[in-house]
Parts: C-alpha cells; sequence; structure tokens
C-alpha cells in the first residue's frame, strides 16, 4: 500500500501507520519550513509534532481541493503562527547589543529563547539551501509573523497569491501588500549575492582547499593565515555568550589571546548550506571535547565576512553526531 490515494483513505480509517508514511515524504521540507519561521531547529521539530498532530486529526476534512502538500503546508505555518505569539524572535549577537574590545569581558551566556540557531545541512533538500542561509534566515526574524509566512509561502515554497491567502485566512491584496514589504526589508538586510551562489562560484575543489586551510591554520593556531581569510570588517560571534568582536584586528587580538590558548582540532562539516567546522577543544588532560560549531559566510571575493561560533551544547551536539 504505498500508493497516496490508498495510504489517505486509509489514515480516514484511523490507520496511524499509513498516516506516517502518507506524510513521510514531506517532513524534510516541512521541518525546514518551521525552522525559517521560528529559527530554532528545537522549535521547528515542536512546531512540526503540532502540525502532524493536527493533521492527523483533521483527515477527514481534507477534501482534495488541493494538494495533500499544500494542505499540509497550511496546517503547519498556522502552528508556526501560534508558536510564534508565545515566543520572542531569534537574533544573531549584533541585534543584542555592541561589539566589544578583544579583552572584554564575554559575559554570562544569555538563556533562554533568544538566539537564531544553527540548521543540519542534511535536514534540508539541496535546492533549497539558499532560503536556510543564515543572513536569509536572520531577516526573516524582523518581520512581522504573518509577513515572514506570506514572503516563505510566496518567494521559497512558489504558492500562488490566492493559495497563500487561503491558508492564512486573508485576501490576495492582503498577502500581495505583505509580500511588498516584506521584500524590502528583507533585501535590506541580505548580501547580494547569496553563500550558494558563491560557493558555486568557488568551485568544489576550492572550496576543499578552502576549508583544509582553515583547518590546518586553526589546528596550528596560525593566527596570520586566519587573517588573510578575513575580511576588515569582518564579524566574529559566540551564541549564546553576547560578546562579539568587530573587525579584523579586534578578531585577531582575541584569536591570539584567548582563543588559542588552548589547542584545538577541527572536523568539517555544513550547516544552514554554508561551510562550517566543528570544534574540539582540548581540556587539562589532553582530551579533546566537542566545543564549538564554527559557521562561515564568505563574500565573492572568497574571504570571510563572519564566523559565527555557535557554543551551546545542544545545538552543537546536532552536528557531532556520526562525525
Amino acid at each position: 500500500m504505498g500508493d497516496e490515494t490508498e495510504l489517505l483513505e486509509a489514515g480516514r480509517r484511523g490507520d496511524e501507520e499509513a498516516f506516517g508514511r502518507l506524510v513521510a515524504p514531506y517532513r524534510s521540507e516541512l521541518h525546514a519550513h518551521c525552522y525559517r519561521m521560528l529559527g530554532s531547529v528545537q522549535d521547528a521539530e515542536d512546531a512540526l509534532q503540532d502540525a502532524l498532530l493536527g493533521a492527523w486529526r483533521g483527515l477527514a476534512t481534507f477534501e482534495g481541493r488541493s494538494s495533500l502538500r499544500t494542505w499540509l503546508y497550511r496546517i503547519t505555518t498556522n502552528a508556526c503562527l501560534r508558536f510564534q505569539d508565545k515566543r520572542p524572535r531569534r537574533i544573531l549577537s549584533a541585534d543584542y547589543g555592541p561589539a566589544i574590545p578583544p579583552d572584554g569581558d564575554l559575559g554570562e551566556p544569555v538563556t533562554g529563547p533568544v538566539w537564531l540557531e544553527a540548521y543540519p545541512d542534511e535536514e534540508t533538500r539541496y535546492e533549497l539551501r539558499e532560503s536556510v542561509e543564515l543572513a536569509f534566515v536572520a531577516a526573516l526574524q524582523h518581520l512581522p509573523a504573518n509577513q515572514r509566512a506570506v514572503l516563505i509561502l510566496r518567494e521559497v515554497l512558489g504558492f500562488s497569491a490566492a493559495e497563500v491567502a487561503e491558508s492564512l485566512d486573508t485576501s490576495v491584496a492582503s498577502v500581495n501588500s505583505a509580500l511588498q514589504r516584506a521584500r524590502k526589508t528583507v533585501d535590506e538586510r541580505v548580501p547580494a549575492r547569496s553563500q550558494q551562489a558563491t560557493l558555486r562560484a568557488l568551485g568544489e575543489e576550492a572550496e576543499r582547499e578552502f576549508v583544509d586551510a582553515m583547518v590546518v591554520a586553526w589546528e596550528r593556531a596560525d593566527v596570520e593565515t586566519i587573517l588573510g581569510m578575513l575580511t576588515r570588517d569582518v564579524r566574529f560571534t559566540m551564541p549564546p555568550l553576547p560578546a562579539w568582536f568587530d573587525g579584523r584586528d579586534d578578531v585577531g587580538a582575541f584569536l591570539r589571546e584567548r582563543v588559542f590558548a588552548t589547542p584545538w582540532r577541527m572536523v568539517p562539516t555544513r550547516a544552514n548550506g554554508q561551510i562550517a567546522l566543528l570544534c574540539y577543544q582540548s581540556d587539562e588532560n589532553g582530551r579533546f571535547n566537542l566545543g564549538a560549531l564554527n559557521v562561515f559566510t564568505l563574500n565573492e571575493d572568497n574571504l570571510i565576512t563572519e564566523i559565527t561560533a555557535f557554543l551551546d551544547p545542544a545545538v552543537v551536539a546536532r552536528f557531532a553526531q556520526g562525525s
């Protein structure tokens, strides 16, 4: 029993296994949708569970006037909107406060639903990776929730204005107006070229060379080589710590004086469709323990404009599984 119609009918009769098989092909993209809406992997998982429970309970109301995929997105989007009402928007460090000097107090971790989280690449299809890049998802968080939903459904997922209007229980005119405002806000906050376009232009071989060079430099505490890979106005952020550093000179001083006080081992990975490294820090016994996930943002000259070092163990652990 693999045909969608047969699974749908079985699900309507109360067959939970059939329902699970019915929605399985859509789980990954729905999870990524929740992440774009909420900026958190954990919140995305919770919202998706709520959405799928709602779909299971409401399966008898699905009349087939739209596709199953469209119906599931409608339910999932509204689950995210309800979830958003209970949470503040997720932010990056520069939205929290000003940069500090390299010898400044790093502060205590800011806990709670505050920070934008990293997203594992395997959770989203290749063609949608551009839509989970850090800069884009961070920009989405600056939109009112309804504008965020409209932009994602129209621009990322390609739903028509009429489909979005039905999903959000509003008018086509309202959808078009919200989309126009949302585009303006996002365009002001994202680079002209996405990380996917930058990495395609770089090419797989050059990307491997770039990653290898960063791994070697970091493990050797070779600050000069690392600085040569950074733009002058690079940012180094460390959520959930509120502290961040602005500019190559301050980032270099922070690396020399504080980061490389202990040895590191680095493992290449991917996050948010971007180059990333899992960072293992040596303890006093010489054991290397997982300490951070560094996500790199590159410009058109293949220089790093931002290093986002995620330090939250719950965030980092998602990327260590199977590494």
